[in-house]
């Protein structure tokens, strides 16, 4: 089974601009009841990020809780760890377990097309136990 057939597609995603406040960031969280949120890339070449729970609980702790003064840049994961469409579900799943990673981004030619995360990956084992 290929990462495609399992990945939420990216219509589907929470995406904010890097030049985001956290606040903004943690407002998107809240109002599509996810935990992580999608960084734009700056440009044509540029790279994904990714914001986290964990992401924004450690700049609180770093900034003594003033979620105003940072941008979801200085926070976010960039270049977020990412696999291809075309990779195999269990090459993916390895890498989240070897690496302690919850989601990894599906990015081919450097356009996003997705996100995998553990849960997606969960469901498909237990709709093959059923």
């Amino acid at each position: 089974m290929l990462v495609k057939e399992v990945m939420t597609p990216k219509e589907k995603l929470v995406r904010v601009s890097p030049m985001a406040t956290v606040r903004e960031a943690l407002k998107l969280m809240r109002t599509h009841s996810v935990r992580s949120v999608i960084v734009d890339k700056n440009g044509a070449s540029g790279a994904y990020g990714l914001v986290t729970f964990k992401n924004i609980l450690q700049s609180i702790v770093a900034e003594d809780g003033d979620i105003d003064l940072l941008n979801v840049y200085d926070i976010a994961a960039t270049p977020a760890i990412s696999v291809s469409a075309e990779l195999d579900v269990k090459y993916a799943a390895r890498m989240m377990v070897t690496s302690s990673i919850k989601r990894l981004l599906v990015i081919d030619n450097n356009e996003l097309q997705g996100i995998l995360t553990m849960t997606d990956i969960i469901g498909i084992l237990m709709d093959s136990i059923e």
